[in-house]
C-alpha cells in the first residue's frame, strides 16, 4: 500500500496528494482528509465548511472551467476522470495548465483563483470536494471562467469534444486571452494615518488602509459584518497610546474599548475567515525591572495602558494564524520625541529630559520592514520582539544626540529623574527598562538596522 504523499505542481498551491487505500475482498477504503497527517505532509490547513459531490452518469461527462472565490479539496468516491487545472489569478503564473488522472488513490488542492475542470473517464464517476467557504448566489458572481477547449490552454481532453457531455454555460465560456484574471487576496491595516501605518501604506500599495472613521474596531457588529472574502491579512496597527490619559477615567475606558475590544474583535474576525493576524504590541506589557525582556518573559504591566496591551496580546494569540509583533519608542512621520526634540533644539530650548528610562528607538520603516518580513518569509507564528538594534539608552541621551545632530551642544539637554520631571503631577507608572531582546526575529532573517544610524537619518531630512 502506497504511503501519503503530497506532490508541488507548475502552479502555485497546487497539490497533488496521493493517498493510501486499504482494500479488501468486501471493497475498499482511505482517510479522504485527515488534518493531522495531511497539514504535516504540507497540506494548508484550509478549514473545510462544505461538502459537494457531482455524480457523473455517463463516461464523457466534462465540467469547468471555473475558478472559485475559495479553496477546495478536489478526490474521487468512485470511477476515475482527467482533472484540468489553469491559474486564473493575477501575476506571473496566468495561465499555468496542469493535468492529471485521477481515481479514488488521489486527491487534489486547489487553491482559490486556480480554475478547476474534469473529464469523467468511467460512468458512475463521484466527483467529491470539500470547501473552506458557504456556497452562494453572491459567491458565484465573483467566478473566474475559461473555456475548456482554448488551444492556448493545451489541455489534451482524452474524449473529444464532440464526444463529450458539457453543458451549454461550459461550451462559452472565454478564451483565456479575454479573461480578467481574479485579484489577489488583500491586506487591511487598521489606524491608517497613524505612524506604523503610513509606513506600512509605502510598502504595500494595494492593501486597504483604514482610518478609525473608516474602520472602528471597538465595533462589533461593524468588524463582523465587513466582507472579508477578499482579505488574507488583517494588521492592526490601532491603538490607544495616551499613557498617561489611560490612567484617568475616560481614558481607562478608551483604552481598554481599543486596545482589549478592538482586538478581540478584530481577533474573531480572524478566526472565523482563517485570516492572519498581525498585531502591534508594546514593551510596556512588562514592568521593567529586567534589563532586557525576551518574547516568553510573563506579563508584568505597571499602569492601565500596559494592562491592556498584555490583554490585547492574549487576545491575539488566539488567533491560528497570528504574529505579535511586540515593539518599543516608535519613530516615524508624525508627532513623535525625537521630533519634538529637533523643534526644541532648532528653537533654542533647552529642556530637561528622563535619564532613568532605557531602550532603543523603533523607526517605522523598519518596523513595517520586519512585519512583512515575518508574513512572506513564513516565519513560525508567535510573538517576535522588532526594535532597532545597537547600544541601549535613555531618553535624555537620545535627547542630547539630537541636539548633536541639530547643531546643538548636548549639554544644552538636562538629563533628570523620572520623579524630578514629573513635578509631582500624576503620571502613568513606565518602565525603567525598555530593552527587547532580538534574537528570535533575528533567527528569522532580519537584522533590524542600527538605531544610532536611522536617528542620524531621520533628524537629516527634518525640515
Amino acid at each position: 500500500m502506497a504511503e501519503l504523499r503530497v506532490e508541488k505542481t507548475p502552479i502555485e498551491g497546487l497539490l497533488v496528494v496521493h493517498l493510501p487505500v486499504h482494500g479488501d475482498n468486501r471493497g475498499w477504503f482511505k482517510e479522504n482528509w485527515q488534518r493531522a497527517k495531511m497539514t504535516a505532509h504540507g497540506l494548508p490547513d484550509f478549514g473545510p465548511v462544505q461538502q459537494n459531490i457531482s455524480f457523473n452518469a455517463s463516461r464523457g461527462a466534462t465540467r469547468g472551467i471555473h475558478a472559485e472565490p475559495w479553496d477546495k479539496l478536489v478526490s474521487l468516491a468512485t470511477g476515475r476522470m482527467m482533472g484540468a487545472w489553469v491559474d486564473l489569478r493575477e501575476g506571473e503564473g496566468f495561465g499555468t495548465t496542469v493535468t492529471v488522472e485521477m481515481g479514488p488513490e488521489t486527491a487534489v488542492f486547489v487553491p482559490r483563483g486556480v480554475g478547476n475542470s474534469y473529464q469523467a473517464l468511467e460512468d458512475g464517476t463521484a466527483y467529491c470536494y470539500l470547501v473552506n467557504d458557504h456556497w452562494s448566489a453572491e459567491a458565484r458572481e465573483r467566478y473566474t471562467y475559461v473555456n475548456l477547449f482554448d488551444p492556448a490552454l493545451g489541455i489534451d481532453w482524452p474524449i473529444a469534444r464532440e464526444d463529450a457531455e458539457i453543458s451549454a454555460a461550459d461550451q462559452n465560456h472565454p478564451i483565456l486571452a479575454d479573461v480578467t484574471p481574479m485579484g489577489r487576496k488583500r491586506t487591511v491595516v487598521t489606524g491608517a494615518g497613524g505612524q506604523l501605518a503610513r509606513a506600512l501604506a509605502k510598502e504595500l500599495p494595494d492593501a486597504l488602509m483604514l482610518t478609525s472613521e473608516q474602520f472602528d474596531i471597538t465595533d462589533s457588529e461593524a468588524v463582523a459584518n465587513h466582507d472579508w472574502s477578499t482579505v488574507d491579512t488583517i494588521i492592526n496597527a490601532a491603538a490607544y497610546t495616551a499613557v498617561d490619559l489611560a490612567e484617568t477615567p475616560q481614558g481607562r475606558r478608551d483604552a481598554w474599548a481599543v486596545n482589549v475590544s478592538g482586538v478581540a474583535n478584530l481577533a474573531a474576525a480572524a478566526r472565523a475567515h482563517r485570516l492572519t493576524l498581525v498585531h502591534v504590541s508594546s514593551d510596556y506589557v512588562f514592568d521593567g525591572v529586567k534589563t532586557e525582556h525576551t518574547e516568553d518573559e510573563p506579563f508584568s504591566p505597571l499602569g492601565v495602558y500596559g494592562q491592556t496591551k498584555a490583554a490585547g496580546d492574549l487576545l491575539a494569540a488566539t488567533v491560528p494564524q497570528h504574529y505579535i509583533v511586540r515593539t518599543s519608542w516608535v519613530v516615524g512621520e508624525g508627532r513623535n520625541f525625537v521630533g519634538t526634540m529637533a523643534s526644541l533644539a532648532d528653537k533654542g530650548v533647552s529642556p530637561s529630559v528622563v535619564a532613568d528610562q532605557y531602550g532603543r528607538l523603533t523607526f517605522t520603516e523598519d518596523l513595517a520592514a520586519g512585519v512583512l518580513h515575518l508574513l512572506r518569509s513564513g516565519a513560525e507564528y508567535g510573538t517576535y520582539n522588532l526594535t532597532n538594534s545597537g547600544p541601549v539608552h535613555s531618553w535624555a541621551e537620545i535627547a542630547a544626540r539630537v541636539f548633536e545632530l541639530r547643531g546643538r551642544s548636548a549639554k544644552d539637554v538636562t538629563p533628570v529623574t523620572t520623579a524630578a520631571y514629573s513635578g509631582g503631577k500624576q503620571v502613568a507608572p513606565r518602565p525603567v527598562h525598555s530593552t527587547l531582546d532580538l534574537a528570535k526575529i533575528a533567527a528569522t532573517g532580519f537584522e533590524p538596522p542600527s538605531a544610532a544610524g536611522r536617528l542620524e537619518e531621520h533628524v537629516r531630512v527634518m525640515s
